[in-house]
């Protein structure tokens, strides 16, 4: 493997940019069409969380850092009161997966993004 394979982040392996708004996207539609999630997302404004979302996926696969939002225990605190619990959490990692696999990401990749995932879900659940 050349050295510059192996420098390559996470997100530029995805294909970047292209291929994280493609997945923000797909991932989406899942999340909203499954109804034991779907009701958390009732009064969102969903192209700003899809946005956000976009953007924070960018940043912890080490793409550009532009995210701006709460960290996820303040995002999430009021998810937490409505009563997200792990059920809910793996649900959301389910459709993540999902996604990567429906647009092909190699499944190397796929568990490197679902370890990020897994690594937030004590602060998505606010433990």
């Amino acid at each position: 493997m050349s050295t510059s394979a192996v420098e390559k982040s996470v997100y530029e392996q995805i294909g970047g940019e292209p291929a994280m708004a493609a997945a923000v996207e797909v991932f989406y539609r899942r999340v909203l069409e499954d109804g034991r999630i779907s009701h958390f997302f009732e009064d969102v404004d969903m192209e700003r969380q899809a946005a956000r979302q976009k953007a924070f996926l960018t940043m912890v696969t080490g793409g550009p850092a532009n995210y701006s939002g709460r960290d996820m225990r303040a995002g999430h605190a009021h998810l937490v009161r409505q009563g997200l619990n792990d059920t809910h959490f793996d649900a959301v990692a389910g459709h993540l997966k999902a996604t990567l696999e429906e647009l092909g990401v190699p499944a190397a990749l796929v568990a490197r993004v679902l370890s990020i995932a897994e690594s937030a879900r004590a602060d998505v659940l606010n433990r």
